[in-house]
């Protein structure tokens, strides 16, 4: 993009919130069922029907505020949004205009090699409409069961100067919002919407010029390449003398296209007015305490927690600390008494290894904190080397009895017994008469040939600390 423009974008995303019923009715909240299953005469608008607020709608929706900084009003209002298109039903989506849920707040992120905080207007509750569908024969069809599904907007301020800082925001965004439990993130499904509004201006420059609007892109990348091809348009407009009409623009990520979809709708074309069928959203300050205090560490105090307490490097502290179950995964495991390093390496390699190879989520994993510990505990004490408990963890998996058991079972179980141990080792001495002699005459580094002699006719199953202190012994003795 020329250097003497800039960019000025806000983005609008439109997270769908995971309570088990829709936010004013009782069908469930689900994904993948079949078409129009999932609806009642009240997501779909019919006459007499009347709307009831789900308060896990207000829960999540009060945990989403307080992540992000922002103040949750006590009283807030819900409102009609007019407007016409075969996804809805009732002809308006249930929405909230000028007395919104929640007023500012702001995410912090970084891009281009510098941090910047991106500001929030606010976010308020609303219904999701249904999804319209294009079929290959010209014909489009409906599923209502997305109807009532409970939203959260959040809009942000006409803060970013770059793609990359509006990618950069989304992800920080998604993150947030999974690791709080309140939406699944999922792009692809729908599940988190983004639309974008851009504008350009001379760089240097404060004013505010006309800006489009690109509707529900969906993915990171998308959101990027659109605004990076939004503002090249503008630009070339402004350049050539031409003026940027304020319209809704659709991104086609097969062609890497914006198509004009209509002309955009100011406030005053959706006909706000206040919901007739819902009272005013009354909160009490205990319940807003009572959410504050119920929140989980969020992910950027775990980071610096686990970066300054813990000694971990980058790459275990952004693995460790993105999903909420692993993480707390990953505390349990400490348990206040074992090695942060050594614990986020076990979860780094045996346990990511054994999720991509099942395709679990961690909250599937069977192995316990519990028992894991104690796995642990035994490679730690030398009851059993690593490799042995990598076959001891496969095995429970599906064997819940406890690490001796399954270890004994195995034929596995360290010789901890100094006789038999020095037996083995006297052994592989005399045997090896050459090496030994080479040894003795100063090649000292033949210990490691030994050791690994040793650890091969224990069966694997040998103590390296004691065996390297009786192999040293035995080496020395004239």
């Amino acid at each position: 993009m020329s250097h003497d423009w800039e960019i000025v974008a806000g983005l609008e995303i439109h997270a769908q919130l995971q309570t088990k019923t829709k936010a004013f009715c009782r069908c469930p909240n689900l994904y993948g069922a079949d078409p129009n299953t999932l609806v009642c005469p009240v997501c779909l608008g019919m006459p007499g029907a009347l709307p009831v607020l789900n308060r896990e709608t207000v829960s999540q929706a009060a945990r989403l505020v307080i992540a992000v900084g922002g103040t949750i009003h006590l009283h807030s209002k819900f409102d009609r949004k007019n407007y016409f298109y075969a996804d809805l039903p009732k002809g308006y989506q249930i929405s909230q205009y000028d007395e919104p849920f929640s007023t500012g707040g702001a995410v912090r992120i970084s891009a281009g090699g510098q941090e910047k905080t991106i500001r929030i207007t606010r976010a308020h509750l609303e219904e999701d409409a249904g999804k319209s569908m294009h079929l290959d024969n010209g014909a489009s069809v409906v599923d209502m069961n997305r109807c009532g599904v409970p939203l959260v907007e959040i809009v942000s301020e006409p803060d970013f100067r770059s793609a990359e800082e509006a990618g950069a925001y989304l992800t920080v965004l998604r993150e947030l919002l999974r690791f709080i439990g309140v939406c699944d993130g999922n792009m692809e499904r729908g599940s988190l919407r983004c639309d974008a509004n851009v504008s350009v201006r001379p760089r240097g420059s404060h004013d505010l010029r006309e800006r489009t609007e690109m509707k529900n892109l969906n993915s990171i990348r998308n959101v990027e390449r659109a605004i990076e091809a939004e503002a090249e348009r503008q630009i070339a407009i402004y350049e050539s003398g031409g003026v940027v009409h304020r319209q809704t623009l659709q991104w086609d990520d097969q062609t890497d296209e914006l198509r004009p979809m209509r002309v955009k709708e100011g406030s005053d074309d959706y006909r706000y007015f206040p919901e007739p069928d819902l009272v005013p959203l009354e909160l009490e300050t205990e319940f807003v305490e009572a959410t504050r205090r119920a929140m989980p560490e969020l992910p950027q105090s775990r980071r610096k927690r686990y970066r300054e307490e813990f000694g971990l490097n980058d790459e275990a502290v952004y693995f460790l600390a993105t999903e909420r179950r692993l993480s707390d995964y990953y505390e349990s495991l400490l348990d206040g008494k074992r090695n942060p390093v050594s614990v986020a390496g076990w979860i780094q390699g045996e346990v990511q290894r054994l999720l991509k190879e099942y395709g679990w989520e961690i909250e599937q994993f069977p192995v316990g904190a519990t028992r894991f510990g104690a796995l642990m505990d035994s490679v730690d004490k030398g009851s059993l080397n690593r490799n042995s408990a990598r076959d001891v963890l496969r095995m429970m998996l599906s064997d819940d009895r406890d690490v001796d058991s399954i270890a004994s079972e195995l034929g596995f179980g360290v010789k901890q017994d100094d006789t038999q141990l020095a037996e083995i080792i006297d052994q592989v001495v005399t045997s090896s008469p050459d090496e030994f002699e080479r040894y003795r005459q100063g090649k000292k580094n033949l210990i490691g040939y030994f050791m690994g002699q040793v650890m091969k006719a224990a069966g694997g199953n040998a103590n390296p600390k004691l065996l390297q202190k009786l192999l040293a012994e035995r080496l020395e003795r004239e």
